[in-house]
């Protein structure tokens, strides 16, 4: 009998280190609605520091927008370029990368969206053939619902076709 409580109250010791070891100890302050200035937001990670914004790591002048032809999902010489040298970056430097496939207004929502999927697709592959860990690439489409610009004409087309790299 006697050995049987200690068993149980060794069993109560662990629960209850284990569930405090799960309470929240920070403030019940609701923090919805608060903004993060926009030069905090980026690929990055979160500390008990805050948002430490981080970018991808190559120069500025390298795209992290590429363009597609009319109901294409083929990377052209400039996107697979800029692409490499992201892929040296992430290599060297592993962060988590989304990619976000867009299509333009023409076709149907459920065909742009599965269009906007296979570009997105199409990098993240290309990233991966170049040695990036695929585990650490998200990809996600918008379909025709996240233009980039909003006229009806070739050009606004044109930019529409992409995908974002963020």
């Amino acid at each position: 009998m006697k050995n049987q409580l200690l068993r149980y109250g060794a069993l109560v010791t662990v629960v209850m280190a284990l569930l405090s070891g799960c309470s929240s100890t920070g403030s019940d302050t609701d923090t919805a609605g608060t903004s993060v200035p926009s030069s905090q937001v980026s690929t990055g990670s979160v500390s008990t520091g805050g948002v430490t914004a981080t970018t991808l790591g190559t120069d500025a002048a390298v795209p992290r927008v590429f363009y597609f032809e009319f109901d294409r999902a083929v990377l052209n010489a400039e996107s697979t370029a800029a692409l490499r040298l992201h892929a040296e970056w992430l290599r060297a430097n592993p962060v988590n990368v989304r990619l976000e496939g867009h299509a333009d207004e023409r076709g149907t929502r459920e065909y742009n969206m599965a269009l906007g999927e296979r570009r997105a697709n199409a990098v993240r592959d290309f990233l991966v053939s170049e040695g990036v860990n695929g585990s650490l690439l998200e990809v996600i489409s918008y379909g025709e619902e996240s233009p980039a610009s909003l006229d009806s004409n070739e050009t606004s087309w044109a930019l529409n076709r992409r995908v974002e790299m963020k």
